[in-house]
């Protein structure tokens, strides 16, 4: 007999996963983004129509592909990201027209491509579509009449394209080439002020969380921005700003942490008011003068004041007064690969599952002699996109729905048989659509970005088919790619991450005892912590646990009581992994005796030990480390996580 509450739960939970894919977020439209990423995929067909060849006008336009990975990041970073985004769409061209006549060589190369672009995504955590365009331009180009000798040909005219793209996306330098930076430092200000008004509240350590994470994401933010080269003036503005509001959030952490009563509310609009003066466009003017403060206050509180005025300072003094060095820490990409490249990675995990469930439902298609049989792939690449297994299947009823109705269209446009121009502006129409969709809804976006890809896909081949033929045959293609996505996700990825938590929790535990111990114990003359390959090592452990912990959130079935037992734990692991990573970039530490550093190593491996076992552990009485109470503190919180029994 079944048991009727199971099945109750399970009706619920394909319920909510229904309304969750069907939800439309309310970020607003990018217009803009939207408005040149059509322009970059239908100009280059305009352009070949203009010299009589529409053909390589298409092969440029699948170049265009490129600029839908122009990402609000710094222009720096941008420029290089774009390249090689370039360079990727350029080989996947050649490798496709080589492939074409070789049924199994395209199965296994779209899983290697595939499998490869994730890894190298997911590794340095670059947001954008992550390997679908690749697999789409490689897919489009096996379609392709099998010609290998213009390969290099094929590979030049997306290149053209793609250089097109990284023109546009690099045309906001001109008018503001710190964008991004000044962007992130003001969204720092913004988060520290209502930092400062949580204080006393219950609140805290939520809004703590925030700032650590959006000063993770500055440091890492200046320093794609970085060019060693060219410092500008207002470059070292935004990074002694940075360094100043790290300063004060530390600040606030030692001394305020278990306040029960609040901190005048003017330090926090001041501070709001010196974000929003960041605006280039904004006229800036001192707000020292306009800080009320109370007539009777404490010695901390009077501190904060100070180093309220010396953020004022850096924003309105002479660029020669507040000038200081520019350091860069950042890992290599060695190390960050070699980080991800490890049996225990998600992100090594999820590009090998990726790869193989790709590559089957490619020898599928081929081996049932589909027409055009890439579309069962492509369609199981886009199920597969999803970051975890409820975003999987958030993605096959988007893409389900979307795909549906989009074929639909396609074939309606198909059946017009349109030519030349008619083509370039349903690109460049379809194009704009999806991008202002993207961010609402991944369904609504799929029901544009298809009749694109079908219409450019279709427009390279000889064939023609009536509109039921075509219309049957891309559906039962979809449905068919949809399925064996999702089949191969549940059957090799349905506990796979938080199985894993238990031994990346840890061995990042251990990994911060020793950084722990090298930070307050005599390296000798030249050390720099801040550069030490415990720092390094410590930093890559807590990301993979970030991201591992992620993926089990959105496990089905999930362990609700796993997860919710894990997140205080991993909560105080990234709280302990920041204080000690600016600890690092303290010169003047203390060197802790040998019993105290005895007494320290013994804490973190008890908690090591009992996390790798699955046990709850004692709380043992931390020692005192001096000038840096946070420190202790998140010690004994981290050992207070780990108390429950999991």
């Amino acid at each position: 007999m079944v048991d009727s509450s199971k099945s109750g739960a399970s009706s619920s939970r394909v319920l909510t996963i229904m309304k969750q894919a069907m939800a439309v977020n309310k970020k607003p439209f990018p217009w803009l983004k939207a408005f040149c990423a059509g322009v970059a995929a239908a100009l280059p067909v305009m352009i070949g129509l203009l010299f009589g060849n529409f053909e390589y006008g298409l092969l440029a336009g699948m170049g265009g592909f490129t600029y839908l990975y122009v990402f609000n990041i710094p222009y720096a970073l941008r420029a290089k990201k774009l390249l090689f985004v370039i360079l990727g769409m350029c080989l996947v061209t050649i490798l496709g027209t080589f492939a074409a006549p070789y049924p199994l060589a395209i199965a296994l190369l779209m899983g290697l491509i595939g499998a490869v672009a994730l890894f190298i995504f997911g590794a340095l955590r670059i947001a954008g579509p992550s390997a679908i365009f690749f697999v789409l331009v490689f897919a489009m180009t096996t379609g392709m009449p099998a010609q290998p000798e213009l390969a290099p040909l094929r590979a030049g005219f997306v290149f053209l394209g793609g250089t097109l793209s990284w023109f546009i996306a690099m045309f906001g330098w001109f008018f503001n080439p710190h964008g991004p930076e000044i962007g992130v430092i003001q969204r720092v200000y913004l988060e520290l002020a209502t930092f400062l008004d949580s204080v006393g509240t219950k609140h805290f350590n939520e809004s703590r969380h925030r700032v650590m994470s959006i000063l993770k994401e500055a440091e890492e933010t200046l320093a794609a921005g970085y060019i060693p080269w060219r410092p500008t003036d207002l470059f070292n503005r935004l990074f002694v700003l940075k360094d100043h509001a790290n300063q004060l959030f530390l600040y606030v952490l030692e001394n305020f942490s278990e306040s029960r009563a609040k901190i005048p509310l003017e330090l926090g609009k001041t501070i709001r008011k010196m974000a929003h003066s960041l605006d280039q466009k904004t006229k800036r003017e001192s707000f020292s003068e306009k800080i009320l403060q109370p007539s009777e206050m404490d010695e901390k509180v009077a501190k904060l004041f100070t180093i309220v005025y010396d953020a004022d300072a850096i924003m309105n003094e002479p660029t020669s007064k507040i000038n200081q060095t520019i350091r860069i820490s950042k890992p290599s990409l060695k190390s960050i690969f070699m980080g991800a490249f490890d049996k225990h990675s998600i992100v090594f995990i999820t590009a090998i599952r990726f790869g193989v469930i790709t590559i089957i439902a490619a020898i599928i298609a081929f081996h049932f002699g589909f027409v055009r049989s890439y579309w069962v792939p492509l369609s199981c690449v886009a199920v597969l996109s999803g970051s975890t297994i409820v975003a999987t299947y958030h993605r096959a009823i988007q893409r389900g729905f979307g795909t549906i109705l989009g074929i639909l269209i396609a074939s309606l446009i198909l059946a017009m048989n349109p030519a030349g121009y008619i083509i370039a502006f349903f690109i460049l129409l379809l194009t704009f659509i999806t991008e202002l969709f993207i961010v609402k809804n991944y369904g609504l976006a799929a029901l544009f970005f298809t009749p694109n890809a079908l219409l450019m896909a279709e427009s390279t081949s000889q064939a023609k088919f009536s509109f039921a033929y075509f219309a049957s045959a891309r559906l039962i293609d979809v449905i068919i790619g949809i399925s064996i996505g999702l089949i191969g996700v549940w059957l090799v990825g349905r506990q796979s991450a938080s199985s894993r938590l238990p031994h990346l929790i840890t061995k990042t535990i251990r990994s911060q005892a020793q950084f722990l111990f090298i930070l307050f114990s005599d390296q000798g003359e030249g050390f720099i912590a801040s550069e030490s390959r415990e720092l390094k090592k410590m930093h890559t452990n807590i990301i993979n646990l970030i991201t591992l912990y992620s993926t089990a959130s959105g496990e089905i079935p999930v362990n609700q009581k796993v997860i919710d037992y894990y997140w205080p734990v991993i909560f105080s692991i990234e709280n302990l992994g920041y204080l000690l990573e600016n600890c690092s970039k303290i010169r003047k530490r203390p060197n802790l005796s040998d019993e105290t550093h005895s007494q320290l190593l013994f804490i973190f491996e008890t908690m090591a030990n009992a996390t790798l076992r699955k046990r709850s552990t004692s709380i043992k009485s931390v020692p005192e480390i001096a000038d840096f109470p946070s420190i202790q503190s998140e010690i004994f919180s981290l050992q207070k996580s780990l108390l429950k029994e999991g």
